[in-house]
């Protein structure tokens, strides 16, 4: 049995990472090239592909941090509305009305990195398997809050949350996180049978 401890990532694999972060989420993948991101994290050439061969290395690993971050931010806004499972099934939305109103909010980093891939790619792979993991969850809520049809209300709620994350970039209405939290409301209620 191993006792090894797990290692921390590089200073120089997190500089490039949280040069990455903030320019394809500002500017959109293709649009940044490896030498911008090398130029902004101050890293040797050599020592960027030492850590990301490929940009889609990259990439991937972004769509891991903001996995990191988005998830987090859904599931402590929904921990936040309660214990009722049905509560953080409309609780979870305030994490919406939260990074709509960011500084330079640009809309969902999975839904602009699957608009700028093409289907089984790594790139792409990674935004499915993000959005499914988001709707297993949904799911699982709602289940727990006694939906007869807990894929439909996951399938409904993941929809009007994307589209909430759509919207915000958009249109920038201070008004549609509300307005998708009011939705979530009402569908799960029709669901569930009970007031949320």
């Amino acid at each position: 049995m191993s006792t090894a401890t797990p290692t921390r990532p590089s200073a120089a694999r997190e500089r490039i990472l949280d040069a990455a972060f903030a320019l394809f989420y500002a500017r959109g993948i293709r649009a940044v090239g490896v030498d911008l991101i090398i130029a902004q994290s101050g890293v040797a050439k050599a020592t960027f592909y030492k850590h990301f061969p490929a940009k889609d290395d990259l990439v991937v690993a972004y769509l891991d941090k903001v996995d990191g971050v988005w998830t987090g931010q859904l599931r402590e806004a929904a921990r936040a509305a309660g214990e009722a499972p049905a509560a953080q099934l409309v609780g979870l939305f305030d994490a919406l009305g939260t990074a709509c109103r960011r500084e330079g909010y640009r809309g969902c980093a999975f839904i602009n990195a699957a608009a700028e891939s093409q289907p089984g790619t790594p790139v792409h792979d990674r935004t499915v398997a993000h959005k499914a993991a988001v709707l297993g969850w949904v799911r699982e809520l709602a289940e727990q809050a006694g939906a007869p049809d807990p894929e439909t209300l996951a399938r409904s709620l993941t929809l009007l949350l994307d589209g909430g994350l759509a919207s915000g970039s958009l249109d920038a209405s201070p008004e549609a996180p509300n307005v998708a939290r009011d939705c979530a409301a009402a569908l799960v209620s029709a669901a569930t049978g009970g007031s949320v």
